[in-house]
């Protein structure tokens, strides 16, 4: 029997993959766009707890990611996390915020489900993102 990643692995590395060249920019705006979904269904500090997790938890790969909280004001939540990212060589960079969204997003996943965080995340990152995921719906 095969196993295959979930959906949400496949979605984040092919998002990932898209803009190389953006580095921090492109990272952040993955985030920007999945917190203002999760925050409409979890609240501020339902996310921001769920973020400090996933922090923690890939701390131990990446401890140069800080493990400050996040700024109260939407535009520059996540100020600390790009400055990481920069301070960075671009792989590593995409690496770790690959490592910070799989954790994050299983996180998620465990409380509430595959199939809902999925279109959560799909929703989140846009047209491209449910395209890809329909289609592998449909092939499962």
């Amino acid at each position: 029997m095969e196993t295959r990643d979930p959906l949400r692995h496949q979605l984040i590395e092919s998002l990932m993959a898209r803009h190389p060249e953006k580095g921090a920019d492109a990272a952040i705006d993955l985030w920007v766009l999945m917190a203002t979904q999760i925050i409409s269904i979890v609240g501020e500090e339902g996310f921001n707890s769920l973020y400090a997790r996933s922090v923690f938890l890939a701390q131990p790969t990446f401890p140069w990611l800080a493990a400050s909280s996040l700024s109260p004001q939407a535009d520059q939540r996540f100020a600390n996390l790009k400055k990481c990212l920069e301070g960075q060589p671009p792989s590593h960079a995409r690496d770790a915020n690959s490592l910070l969204l799989l954790t994050f997003t299983g996180i998620l996943a465990a409380l509430i489900g595959e199939p809902l965080t999925t279109r959560i995340l799909s929703s989140a990152w846009g047209d491209d993102a449910s395209t890809s995921t329909s289609k592998e719906f449909k092939h499962e």
